[in-house]
């Protein structure tokens, strides 16, 4: 894969919820990967600590005597690379099926899930600048689905806004479920969690 040796110990799953940084983005549609990773770690008494030179917040947990590192970086949403590459060096993921990249998909309808490795990216920045640093598209994702704007805003600006409160209630349901889906990955492998996930 081409972006160096491992730098830790190696981790069983690398879990990447994918947003933007600062209260500002928080709670709006493009950080629905930043709240499934903070599902994980609250479910698992962990905490999120500032890694620097992965630019990111990472915990690393225990998920039924596997070691998972989970991490959310700091970087802008289009740069997300620049901290993935790093995390997956530092974790020793030497199979990029083992890296599970979650992310908003405005292809999927609110409260939809689907987990898929490889493929194309829909235009997804995030993911595209994640696939150009790792030269590989093969890593895992967990699409969490946030709809489409109607009309306007255009997709650009619909993410960057936060979710009605009927919206709110369906992505907290779909949130839960896609920290299951990662449990069910690391436990059953890709096949599994397909057929569970991606036809509900």
């Amino acid at each position: 894969m081409g972006i160096g040796s491992r730098t830790g110990t190696a981790a069983d799953l690398l879990v990447v919820g994918l947003g933007n940084p600062g209260e500002e983005y928080a709670r709006t549609r493009h950080n629905a990967g930043r709240w499934v990773v903070d599902e994980l770690v609250r479910r698992h008494d962990g905490r999120l600590r500032r890694a620097r030179r992965q630019q990111a917040m990472v915990c690393e947990l225990r998920v039924l005597q596997q070691r998972v590192a989970v991490a959310a970086p700091v970087t802008w949403m289009n740069e997300s690379g620049r901290a993935v590459a790093p995390l997956v060096r530092r974790f020793g993921i030497g199979d990029l099926g083992r890296l599970v990249v979650v992310h908003d998909e405005l292809d999927l309808p609110v409260g939809r899930l689907k987990v898929k490795t490889g493929g194309g990216i829909a235009g997804h920045k995030g993911l595209a600048s994640i696939r150009s640093h790792l030269r590989s598209d093969a890593f895992t994702r967990v699409r969490v689905g946030v709809g489409k704007p109607d009309s306007t805003p255009r997709g650009g600006q619909y993410v960057l806004k936060r979710p009605s409160r009927s919206e709110r209630a369906e992505l907290d349901r779909v949130v839960d479920r896609a920290a299951d889906a990662v449990e069910c990955f690391l436990v059953h492998g890709l096949d599994a969690t397909m057929n569970r996930f991606n036809t509900a």
